[in-house]
């Protein structure tokens, strides 16, 4: 152990610069009491490792050593403003240029560990969906406003997904008419009208196929990596909740209460910001569990739903075994008890 001291008498404040490949003590006025420099740089497994020790906040070597030696001296790493201006041992151009190709590698590894990432790789796949499917409705809405248009006699309801379809194959207004099965408009499109309508027709097809392919490949990465909360819920909105919650491991750390209104954190900060009533459910409710029941008991079932699904989060997440549909068949008892002993409303008291 070092201890310094002005002429005085007085401790001088000591500080502990370090970096990657060297570390230093220096007092207040940038006096370099004693130094550490490492020239392994030419391992870049050895130097991959000191990178990552700093990015995590530790402390190499030479840091730890010097710090034994000076343990009230304050270490700080490299470029941190407390720092006074001192000669410090600065890396030399070769070993500079040692550490940008650690780092690319390093960047290289972080790359290929995120691909390998199921939560990443749901977290892509279910934005992308989110994306081309606000796309699809948009184009979709159009076509039918299009179509409407000429063709006013026309009710699609709720069904509209062979309108694309059936708008790019038809060679005229005549023929999707036809096969709509209303009358012909006295004025129709221009030929080129007609054919830029075809066009937005094929292209809103397309789009819906890539949708669904889309989808699939969200069901299947789903069914693999959560296949416990895929079977309950379903893949999409397994696929959901895991993404809500920023992977699967901290959905699984998550209480039931958290789960139950995952997706509804708007609504859930104007509680708490105005007094309004809380939400019952965030993403959940996209179950029929919940949005095909009376409304008056959506909240015990979101209760219940949440707390099932975080138990099966965890059993995904620590690799138990996976859930089978007697498990689900369960659950859908109980949701039917709930409903069974709810039939109607319960009356407020005033």
């Amino acid at each position: 152990m070092v201890s310094v001291k002005t002429s005085t008498g007085l401790p001088l404040t000591m500080w502990l610069w370090y970096d990657w490949q060297a570390a230093a003590v220096a007092d207040d006025d940038g006096i370099i009491h004693d130094q550490a420099v490492w020239d392994g740089f030419f391992d870049q497994r050895a130097l991959i490792e000191r990178l990552h020790c700093i990015a995590n906040g530790g402390l190499t070597q030479e840091a730890m050593l010097l710090h034994e030696r000076f343990p009230d001296a304050k270490p700080l790493i490299h470029g941190d403003e407390q720092l006074p201006e001192a000669d410090w041992p600065l890396p030399t151009d070769e070993a500079l240029q040692a550490a940008d190709k650690a780092a690319t590698e390093m960047a290289r590894q972080g790359v290929a560990l995120a691909a390998g990432d199921p939560d990443k790789r749901l977290e892509h796949l279910l934005r992308a969906s989110d994306e081309m499917r606000a796309t699809f409705l948009t184009m979709e809405a159009r076509l039918v406003e299009w179509v409407g248009l000429f063709l006013p006699e026309v009710r699609f309801g709720r069904d509209r997904s062979s309108l694309p379809k059936q708008v790019g194959e038809a060679d005229s207004l005549a023929t999707l008419a036809s096969n709509l099965s209303v009358s012909m408009p006295e004025k129709g499109p221009s030929k080129s009208e007609w054919k830029t309508l075809r066009e937005w027709g094929d292209s809103t097809a397309t789009f819906r196929g890539k949708l669904d392919r889309l989808e699939n490949a969200i069901r299947e990465l789903s069914e693999s990596h959560l296949p416990s909360l895929s079977i309950m819920l379903g893949p999409l909105l397994a696929a959901r909740l895991c993404v809500e919650a920023h992977g699967r491991m901290r959905l699984a750390r998550l209480p039931a209460g958290t789960v139950q209104v995952l997706g509804a954190e708007k609504a859930f900060f104007n509680h708490l910001k105005t007094g309004a009533a809380p939400p019952k459910h965030g993403h959940i409710f996209m179950h029929p569990w919940i949005s095909r029941s009376p409304r008056w008991v959506r909240g015990k079932i979101a209760r219940t739903i949440a707390a099932k699904a975080s138990i099966a989060a965890r059993v995904d997440a620590f690799e138990g075994e996976p859930w089978s549909q007697s498990m689900v068949d369960e659950i859908d008892a109980k949701i039917e008890s709930i409903k069974a002993a709810n039939p109607k409303p319960k009356r407020r008291q005033r």
